[in-house]
């Protein structure tokens, strides 16, 4: 149950928090540490409205420290999460990078998930979107629509893939892409706050977090 909606949902839609030691509240985003767990929709609005209303302390029954910034720390672990899953791909070969052998492998059809660098431009983003969409319609029209993925800067792909200003990327087709995949999509959930609401409990009210995957296919 989440703790701050009170409302009861399956563990992929939650993130369960544990206390250190020292007593500062921990993520537990693989679900792994030991000791008592409380638990917290996954949603950047809902860990946010948790440390406000100290509802760490309160379910804890102790002093704890629970960070301003909490939120946001847990992006940039889910985010290092996802950069770390890319190498490891990456290093099996199921990743290609640049316009050009991105572009070649739309056309050879081997493509699982396109990814473009957060800060991309615009016009070579358009460009390859619109060329794996023809590409779709083409070969396999009554298809659901490729991932497309904008969830990592240039700095984190360059750190992912080995290689500098990488801007664009595919994910070929293989068995090393599923971790990856899920990831993104835990991540995307995480910052879109439960359809892009707040989460506190009798209240919606819009976000500024917006997704960053932008296919019609949900991953």
């Amino acid at each position: 149950m989440c703790a701050v909606t009170r409302q009861v949902a399956p563990i992929d839609d939650l993130i369960r928090f544990v206390v250190s030691p020292a007593g500062d509240v921990v993520p537990d985003l693989k679900r792994k540490l030991p000791g008592r767990g409380l638990w917290v929709s996954l949603s950047h609005a809902a860990v946010v409205e948790a440390v406000r209303r100290n509802v760490f302390a309160k379910s804890f029954k102790r002093e704890v420290r629970a960070s301003g910034t909490l939120a946001d720390d847990i992006d940039r672990m889910m985010v290092r999460g996802l950069a770390d899953a890319l190498a490891m791909i990456a290093k099996s070969g199921q990743v290609v990078s640049g316009f050009s052998k991105v572009e070649g492998a739309i056309e050879g059809r081997q493509v699982a998930a396109l990814i473009h660098a957060a800060d991309g431009a615009a016009d070579g983003i358009r460009k390859l979107d619109a060329k794996l969409a023809a590409s779709a319609r083409e070969n396999a029209p009554d298809s659901a629509d490729l991932p497309v993925i904008g969830l990592l800067t240039t700095d984190e792909l360059d750190l992912a893939l080995g290689r500098a200003n990488v801007v664009h990327a595919a994910l070929l087709a293989g068995p090393a892409s599923k971790t990856f995949l899920a990831r993104c999509q835990t991540l995307t959930r995480f910052r879109a706050t439960a359809g892009g609401k707040s989460v506190e409990a009798g209240k919606t009210t819009p976000t500024d977090k917006t997704t960053s995957i932008h296919a019609s296919k949900d991953i």
